[in-house]
């Protein structure tokens, strides 16, 4: 397959029609959309010089694959931006560029990850935002496009991976907690299927059960992961008859949102409400009282990821020999004073 004049041939449709579609435009209706993506790569079709250098894996282009959303965008969440410095730093040592592709969340990830393969612009992807059943990773798979991903998921079968440690997060917030008297325990956790969520909850489940607590399920808040998530998990706690007296953040945006809420209601954290926040983010640190949560380092996640992602790469493997693996990477506890208080028996 040498260009989109034998691509539409081929499917006997115009080469306007294929380019449209090729190109994600809305005047093309979704059954045909599939149809020319999916023949663009059964057929190995490329754009034009991108679709050779792809063939011969000389893009020296990696891409980075986000959701992109309205929340994402409001909220400025720098830790992509964190990440991408350990990227790049791997990366540039082989003259390789990263791109970042942000997919909109209302459009569908794996649809916009083979439009994205079909224009052939990049030797290797980076998958971020993994779903518990995720197709994008079964996609790749099959079109044997090196890949890693930020997260775990369901599908996909054997492939690398790099994911944070949550449930170590919520054992180590649950037990931290616990250990001051608290017995109610709530969790803010992703409202979308995110398989983070899934092993977050898992984590708070087991570590509940350790402590012989029974779970309660009104006591996990479905929120978005979003300064707005947060101020709604403070508003849903205030609505509880049986409130608790403790909370774990899964996003570290959703710390600002809830203090918000809660000093609306007189309620005040680390004296009335026990808060354990996700990750240390910079506008976090002004929070008053300052928030327990959690340390890593994004500039080395960045590196693990790009040097596990070349270690897929046969041009690139003899560089990383002990080659791909799958790794849970720690996060480490930073006290502060919004958990401080202890509950009097």
């Amino acid at each position: 397959m040498k260009g989109i004049r034998q691509l539409a041939k081929h499917l006997d449709i115009s080469i306007g029609t294929v380019s449209r579609a090729l190109n994600g435009k809305a005047d093309v209706n979704a059954e045909t959309r599939q149809r020319v993506l999916a023949a663009a790569v059964e057929l190995g079709y490329v754009a034009n010089q991108s679709g050779r250098s792809l063939r011969q894996g000389t893009t020296n282009v990696i891409g980075l694959m986000m959701e992109s959303s309205k929340e994402t965008t409001e909220n400025g969440d720098n830790f992509f931006l964190g990440l991408t410095g350990g990227l790049q730093s791997v990366l540039s040592r082989h003259k390789l560029d990263l791109i970042m592709l942000p997919c909109p969340s209302d459009e569908d990830p794996t649809e916009y990850l083979q439009r994205m393969v079909a224009r052939g612009i990049v030797d290797g992807m980076i998958l971020s935002a993994t779903q518990r059943i995720d197709h994008r990773l079964e996609f790749l798979s099959r079109t044997k496009i090196p890949f890693v991903t930020l997260g775990r998921s369901q599908s996909g079968g054997q492939y690398a991976w790099i994911d944070l440690d949550f449930e170590g997060v919520a054992n180590s917030a649950v037990d931290r907690l616990i250990a001051q008297g608290h017995r109610r325990i709530a969790i803010a956790a992703p409202s979308n299927d995110i398989n983070l969520g899934y092993i977050f909850l898992d984590g708070y489940k087991s570590a509940l059960k350790r402590h012989c607590i029974a779970f309660d399920p009104s006591l996990v808040l479905r929120v978005k992961s979003s300064e707005q998530g947060g101020y709604q998990a403070a508003h849903e706690v205030l609505l509880l008859e049986d409130r608790p007296t403790a909370i774990i953040l899964i996003y570290e945006l959703m710390a600002i949102g809830l203090y918000r809420r809660l000093t609306e209601a007189g309620v005040i954290p680390g004296r009335d409400l026990a808060v354990i926040g996700f990750r240390e983010e910079p506008r976090a640190k002004f929070l008053q009282p300052t928030l327990t949560c959690f340390r890593m380092s994004l500039r080395d996640l960045g590196v693990e990821l790009a040097e596990t992602l070349l270690a897929t790469m046969p041009a690139y493997a003899p560089f990383y020999p002990k080659g791909p693996s799958n790794t849970i990477w720690p996060l480490e506890l930073v006290p502060g004073e919004s958990d401080s208080f202890k509950l009097k028996s």
